[in-house]
C-alpha cells in the first residue's frame, strides 16, 4: 500500500459515518462514472468524466488542457452566443465540434489538482482582504488584489462574506473566477462533459435550457468530495531540503506563495479553524506580459493570475504521464522553467533564482517537490 505522503486522493480525518458515506458517493461519481450518448454526455463536449481531467486528483496535462474565450476586460464576456467561455472541441456522432472564432481572445488553461480544496473554500474574505495590497503600501513589489465578481443565481455567500458592489471575492480555477465548489463543479458538469443540472441547465450546444441530466444530489455528492479531499502530506525533510525551504523565503517566493493559513467557520467540523500550508494567498497577480495572454475572467486583469496553491507539486508528474506541465496552460516543463517564465511582480524572485548556485537551485527545487 502506497505512504499516504505519496498520493493526492484520499479524505480528510474526523469525517461522520454519514460524512464518510457521502464521501464515498462523490468519489464513485467523479472518478467512476463515465458519461456517454446514453446518460447524458454532450453533444459537444471536452471530457467524458471529472477524473479524466484530475488522474488521481492530481494536475491534467496537454491532452485535456482547456481553452477558455471571449473575455478581454471586466465587462464580461462577449462570444456566450459563439460558444464562450469554452471550446468544446469534441462531439458526439453527428454534431461538429466547435472551433474557437477567429481573432478571439483566449487562453489554454491545465487542469488543476483537486487535494485540499475544502480548506482554501474555508479561509475567511477578511483574511484574503488581509493579504491583499492593491497599493504596494509595505513597498515589497508585491500588490495581490481579489477577484470580485456577481454570483451565481445558485450560489449562497458564505457566512462572514464581504461584499462591494454587490460583488463577491471569488477564489478558485485560474483567474480565481469561481466563487465556491458548488459553481466550479456544476460549471465543469456543463462545460466540460456537456451535462445539464438545475444549477446549469442550459444545452452547451443549442443554447436552450433542457431538463438536468444529473441530479442535485450527484452535484452536491462531488461537492463534498471535492471539500473533503486531504490536503497534500509534504515529505520528510533532510538536509538540503530545509536550506531550499530557506532560500524559498529569502528570495521572495512566499510574498505571494504564503505558506500558511488557517480556515474559519465551516459545516463540516473536521474543516472549521484548521491550520494548514497552501503556499498561496488565493490572490491575482500581474504575471507580466510573457503571461499575459489577453483573455481573462470576473474582474481579473488579462496579465493577472491567481497564486496556485504548490502543495503537492512534487507529485504532479504522477498524473501528468511522467513529467510536469505547469503555470497556467502547461507550457513549462520543469519547475525551473515556471519559475523563469516568472514576471511582472514575479520578476524580482526570477532574477533572484537566477543568480543562485547549481546546488542552492537543486535544493530549491527539491524542497518544492516535498511539498
Amino acid at each position: 500500500m502506497p505512504e499516504s505522503s505519496s498520493i493526492l486522493d484520499g479524505s480528510i480525518d474526523g469525517l461522520t459515518q454519514s460524512e464518510n458515506l457521502q464521501f464515498l458517493r462523490g468519489d464513485a461519481a467523479f472518478n467512476d462514472e463515465v458519461f456517454t450518448t446514453f446518460n447524458g454526455l454532450g453533444p459537444l463536449f471536452v471530457a467524458t468524466s471529472c477524473g479524466s481531467c484530475h488522474a488521481g486528483d492530481g494536475k491534467g496535462h496537454p491532452f485535456t488542457t482547456l481553452t477558455r474565450f471571449g473575455q478581454s476586460d471586466d465587462t464580461g464576456n462577449h462570444f456566450l452566443t459563439m460558444g464562450g467561455p469554452q471550446l468544446q472541441h469534441r462531439a458526439n456522432p453527428g454534431f461538429t465540434p466547435e472551433q474557437l472564432p477567429s481573432g478571439i481572445p483566449f487562453s489554454r488553461f491545465t487542469p488543476p489538482a483537486n487535494t485540499g480544496l475544502g480548506f482554501l473554500n474555508a479561509v475567511t474574505d477578511e483574511n484574503i482582504l488581509a493579504w491583499a495590497d492593491p497599493n504596494d503600501l509595505n513597498g515589497d513589489g508585491i500588490s495581490g488584489v481579489p477577484n470580485w465578481i456577481f454570483l451565481k443565481s445558485y450560489v449562497l455567500p458564505r457566512p462572514g462574506s464581504i461584499e462591494q458592489n454587490g460583488k463577491y471575492i471569488a477564489r478558485f480555477g485560474k483567474k480565481g473566477a469561481a466563487y465556491d465548489l458548488l459553481q466550479q463543479t456544476a460549471q465543469a458538469y456543463n462545460q466540460d462533459i456537456g451535462i445539464t443540472s438545475t444549477y446549469e441547465p442550459n444545452d452547451t450546444h443549442s443554447g436552450l435550457e433542457i431538463d438536468p441530466e444529473i441530479t442535485n444530489q450527484t452535484v452536491q455528492d462531488v461537492v463534498f468530495y471535492l471539500n473533503t479531499l486531504k490536503a497534500p502530506i509534504a515529505r520528510p525533510q533532510d538536509e538540503a531540503i530545509l536550506k531550499g525551504k530557506q532560500l524559498f523565503s529569502s528570495i521572495g517566493c512566499g510574498n505571494c506563495h504564503r505558506q500558511e493559513m488557517k480556515t474559519g467557520a465551516s459545516s463540516i467540523k473536521s474543516l472549521a479553524n484548521k491550520t494548514f500550508y497552501p503556499y498561496t494567498d488565493l490572490l491575482l497577480h500581474d504575471m507580466g506580459k510573457g503571461l499575459d495572454d489577453g483573455y481573462t475572467e470576473g474582474s481579473a486583469k488579462t496579465f493577472e493570475w491567481r497564486t496556485p496553491p504548490l502543495w503537492g507539486l512534487g507529485l504532479s508528474k504522477n498524473s501528468q504521464g511522467g513529467q510536469y506541465y505547469l503555470l497556467h496552460d502547461g507550457r513549462a516543463q520543469s519547475i525551473e522553467e515556471a519559475i523563469i517564465l516568472h514576471g511582472g511582480e514575479g520578476n524580482q524572485s526570477q532574477q533572484a533564482f537566477k543568480i543562485l548556485s547549481i546546488e542552492e537551485k537543486k535544493n530549491l527545487i527539491r524542497f518544492l517537490e516535498s511539498l
